[in-house]
């Protein structure tokens, strides 16, 4: 059974920088399904943030497209999310993701039923 665990939430000040950390196990092959972060605020909707696909091709959200980097470190099974220059409407719990089938670029962005969800870690920009 796959189980994500994500680290590295927290408080940081308006322009400054943050990496979220996510630790994959239950999985043999790290990279065979795209893997994600998503976040969501209060009573909003989960939104996609950043995602990888198996071969590395990447997709961000227009809203942090040239501030946040999603990188991955294959021996360690673990996905990350830097977040540079962060603003306060970044303030979200953010959710590390990972599709539990192959997912075309086109789609591999989108929520399915049977994606695997790590619990959330909560960063908050403020001054």
């Amino acid at each position: 059974q796959v189980q994500l665990v994500e680290s590295g939430g927290g408080l940081v000040q308006p322009g400054g920088s943050l990496t979220l950390s996510c630790v994959a196990s239950g999985v043999n092959s790290f990279t065979m399904f795209p893997m994600g972060w998503y976040r969501q605020g209060p009573g909003k909707q989960r939104e996609l943030v950043a995602v990888i696909s198996g071969a590395g091709n990447t997709q961000y959200a227009e809203s942090v497209k040239g501030r946040f980097t999603i990188s991955r470190d294959t021996a360690k099974k673990t996905l990350f999310l830097t977040m540079n220059n962060v603003r306060p409407e970044d303030t979200d719990v953010y959710y590390c993701n990972r599709k539990n089938r192959f997912r075309s670029l086109s789609t591999m962005g989108e929520i399915f039923p049977d994606d695997v969800w790590g619990q959330g870690t909560q960063v908050t920009v403020s001054s």
